[in-house]
């Protein structure tokens, strides 16, 4: 009994500094104009953010942004009866065009700063 109570605490502790570790959405947001602009995460046309360069903390601005994307993505295509792949399609051009000069786009597969 007590090897299964200090299990239960292990797995229990283990679950909370993941959580704790795992960056939230606004943590996030306030975060990504910092990313692109340092050239650490790009858009590309599926309508996701990618890491460019892997430093800081870029893997998880995307992680926690392209979540909140697919989220929204997946919503639309359902109100508007329309598979998920195509409103990704169009939020990745979208996101391509508004990206500002200096930052990072990927286009036919390879990064290039717009």
């Amino acid at each position: 009994m007590k090897r299964l109570i200090q299990m239960f605490a292990l797995v229990l502790a283990f679950g909370i500094s993941v959580s704790v570790l795992a960056m939230g959405l606004d943590e996030a947001k306030q975060k990504l104009d910092s990313v692109k602009q340092q050239g650490l995460v790009g858009e590309t046309p599926t309508g996701y953010l990618e890491v460019v360069r892997a430093e800081g903390q870029a893997k998880e601005v995307v992680e926690a942004i392209n979540s909140a994307r697919r989220d929204e993505y997946k919503r639309i295509a359902e109100k508007h009866n329309i598979p998920v792949t195509q409103v990704e399609t169009v939020a990745g051009k979208k996101a391509i065009e508004k990206t500002p000069s200096g930052q990072y786009v990927q286009m036919g597969g390879k990064w290039v700063k717009k």
